[in-house]
């Protein structure tokens, strides 16, 4: 199975930190923050990885090259204008087959991603309007994420937009889809995921299915985030 992660952003919120390169690219113990996601996914057995890439592509190209050097096969999808989060996974499409999992450049979670994908598989055995599987976490403070609904079976009901400061279970940034989730993306515009493509999908009666992790998560497009990640990567000895 290929592996995605969107990297194309342009990282606003980070410039005032990291101002002359890819969020992805920011330096977190000597080592850029997108190093640690190919290494998390090469250590679950993930080789064959697709980097979706934009804004200062060139950097991100320079640093990893094929991937050899992190025994995995880099691939990239290289985005001329932005074009959002799904836009980015269409304008993959060419380089997937079958189901692939999906990874934001920008967030980390700590989860076995094979047994999301086991989890997955079930699920699309049982069910065949499945075409994704979303990793999942309960935060204490759902406000800057919004929340997902199920119900008892794990079956996405709703996405609930960015509310006041509550508990909820939030989107881990992480996800398996099916090939035929590409054909609700439209090519070459961008499309948010999160906004657009996960609620049309819904709306055309397919299924999402949530499946809860309990790791630590970050989002480090932000000062604070990224500083949280520095202090993780500290502890943990990586």
């Amino acid at each position: 199975m290929k592996a995605l992660i969107l990297a194309g952003g342009l990282g606003t919120r980070l410039q005032e930190v990291v101002p002359d390169r890819p969020k992805t690219m920011a330096k977190v113990k000597g080592k850029p923050f997108l190093e640690y996601l190919v290494g998390q996914l090469h250590s679950q057995g993930f080789e064959e990885l697709v980097l979706c890439v934009g804004h200062l592509a060139e950097h991100i190209e320079a640093y990893f090259g094929d991937g050899s050097r992190w025994g995995v096969r880099i691939q990239y999808a290289v985005e001329n204008t932005p074009l959002g989060t799904a836009g980015a996974i269409r304008n993959a499409s060419h380089l997937v087959e079958g189901a692939f999992l999906v990874l934001n450049g920008d967030t980390y979670l700590e989860a076995d991603f094979r047994q999301l994908l086991a989890a997955h598989r079930r699920c699309r055995a049982a069910d065949p309007d499945l075409l994704g599987t979303i990793a999942t976490l309960r935060v204490e403070d759902a406000a800057a994420f919004g929340t997902l609904e199920f119900d008892g079976q794990n079956r996405i009901l709703r996405f609930r937009e960015k509310v006041t400061a509550q508990a909820g279970r939030i989107n881990g940034g992480v996800y398996v889809l099916e090939p035929a989730f590409l054909d609700l993306i439209p090519p070459g515009q961008p499309v948010s995921i999160e906004r657009d493509t996960f609620p049309l999908l819904l709306e055309r009666g397919y299924n999402l299915y949530a499946y809860a992790v309990e790791g630590f998560f970050v989002d480090i497009g932000t000062p604070e985030g990224y500083r949280r990640f520095q202090r993780y990567v500290e502890e943990k000895e990586l």
